[in-house]
């Protein structure tokens, strides 16, 4: 049983399936394509929601050296999911690499852990799509009742000049060093987050259709909020006063992960959330027309430019306004309303912006789950339903449905703080693992073609992974516990279904 739990995939047998297609899935993506696909991932909640409020509670206005870490992180394992993607062009992203080198119990753990990723992602970043429509809306004089734009259970004030958010231990500090008390606003407690909920079913049913549709519709999108996120970057510079930087480490509260340095590594844990993007390339992979050359283009191109919009608006938005004001839904928004009257022309169009951005973020992660939940059916790990393939679309469209109604029910109840913490820690986890991946295959099988090769190895590998743990450590507890108690439940479905099913085990059987 021991051994068998570490069982290989053939690397052989799955770059045969690459070259033969027999899943049906259509290739029509181009090295643009994967570019803006990732693009399309990473630009959305990490710098139009928590950008402002990982500033606010935990690094100030060193969150840019929080996006400094992270980017290193994920520049490290960028290279790794590069070298993997080009050589194993198979959907499946980290699950398909890591049943390739580490074995089929480890496979069946980072597959369970990128649900997390994946799905769980979906949901946070609905959750930031909703406030910034809601706020949209409310522009215009289109009230949506509060009671139904946040989580369930979450206590709503309604804050002057800045409208109704949660209460959370931040907003209640900030209040009362205004001199507002906070038991004297109105208060309503949240039924659901209806928006959140829309905007899931939406892109399922795009997603369902086809992934040329998908990919069109992502490339509209992300030319839309690249180009305003570049236009509020070069007023905002106007605006900037250099006494927001100030302190530009805040002093520790004598809490660890609340300002200080603590809290810069603590930020860049909760905002490492931002750049999970990139590796929702490798996940189309199966559906790229060029892979070995078009995947290390998609991946570390977009993770390249997406890094440096990050740090630019990190230091533009902390410049134009405290960053003890930037715990809200909607951070750019209260940087432009700062700017004064005679800017509010570019309100609704950062907006819109946000809107768009968040739409296409939630679009790839909605695209990258079922594919992985595709493969893991392939493998026999879950039932055969995920694998099913739409005879007309050629999309897999049951596993699709089945993670859209899934992320619509998280995305109705559960509060984005909650689920950007669980999405950054199995993000994190994943990424770790494949650069010990990528050693372990330098080692075990260095005959490979790599169409790239990761440099500097086992250097560049093991920074990633050790930067990867050091900003896991520095997660509250509580995101450790949700993490063990989802992975209990992962291991507990392995060794019940998986294992019974698994197609590898069943090939070893049939050979004795």
């Amino acid at each position: 049983m021991g051994n068998n739990l570490f069982l290989t995939k053939s690397l052989a047998g799955l770059l045969q399936e690459a070259k033969d297609n027999k899943a049906g899935l259509r290739k029509t993506l181009t090295g643009l394509n994967l570019t803006t696909l990732g693009i399309g991932a990473i630009i959305g909640a990490g710098i139009f929601v928590l950008t402002g409020q990982a500033a606010a509670q935990y690094a100030g206005p060193a969150i840019v050296i929080s996006f400094i870490i992270s980017g290193t992180a994920c520049a490290f394992a960028g290279l790794c999911y590069a070298e993997f993607a080009s050589m194993i062009p198979i959907a499946g992203s980290a699950y398909t690499y890591s049943y390739a080198t580490l074995g089929e119990f480890l496979a069946w753990i980072i597959g369970w852990d990128l649900i997390l990723e994946y799905l769980f992602a979906a949901a946070t970043v609905s959750v930031g799509w909703s406030g910034y429509v809601v706020s949209f809306l409310n522009d215009f004089g289109i009230i949506i009742p509060t009671a139904l734009t946040a989580a369930t259970g979450s206590i709503l004030v309604d804050v002057p000049n800045i409208g109704w958010q949660e209460l959370t231990k931040n907003l209640s500090a900030g209040l009362l060093a205004k001199g507002i008390n906070v038991e004297t606003l109105p208060h309503i407690t949240a039924i659901i987050n209806l928006p959140a909920m829309f905007i899931i079913a939406a892109l399922t049913i795009i997603l369902v259709i086809g992934i040329r549709e998908s990919a069109n519709f992502n490339n509209i999108m992300v030319i839309v909020k690249v180009a305003v996120i570049i236009l509020f970057i070069a007023i905002g510079v106007a605006f900037v006063q250099v006494g927001n930087w100030e302190p530009f480490i805040p002093k520790n509260t004598g809490e660890w992960g609340h300002f200080g340095w603590s809290g810069i590594l603590r930020g860049a844990g909760v905002i490492f959330f931002a750049y999970i993007g990139f590796d929702a390339v490798s996940t189309a992979a199966q559906e790229a027309k060029n892979p070995q050359r078009d995947m290390p283009i998609g991946i570390l191109g977009s993770l390249s430019i997406s890094t440096v919009l990050y740090i630019l608006m990190a230091i533009v938005l902390t410049g134009i306004v405290s960053y003890t004001t930037l715990n809200v839904s909607d951070p750019v928004a209260v940087g432009v309303n700062a700017m004064g009257e005679g800017m509010f022309w570019l309100r609704p169009i950062v907006k819109i912006a946000a809107i768009a951005g968040l739409s296409s973020v939630i679009l790839v992660m909605l695209l990258g789950q079922p594919r992985i939940f595709y493969s893991m059916s392939k493998d026999g790990l879950l039932p055969p339903v995920f694998s099913k393939v739409h005879p007309k679309f050629k999309t897999p469209h049951i596993s699709t449905i089945l993670t859209g109604c899934a992320a619509i029910l998280l995305a109705g109840v559960l509060p984005i703080g909650i689920l950007g913490e669980l999405v950054s820690i199995g993000t994190l986890l994943a990424f770790a693992i494949v650069c010990i991946s990528i050693v372990v295959l330098r080692k075990t099988r260095p005959d490979l073609e790599r169409p790239f090769r990761t440099p500097w190895v086992p250097l560049i590998p093991i920074l990633g992974a050790l930067i990867c743990i050091v900003q896991m450590a520095a997660l509250p507890f509580d995101t450790w516990l949700r993490l063990i108690i989802w992975m209990a439940i992962g291991v507990v479905i392995y060794f019940t279904y998986s294992i019974n099913h698994s197609v590898q085990r069943k090939l070893k059987n049939d050979k004795k």
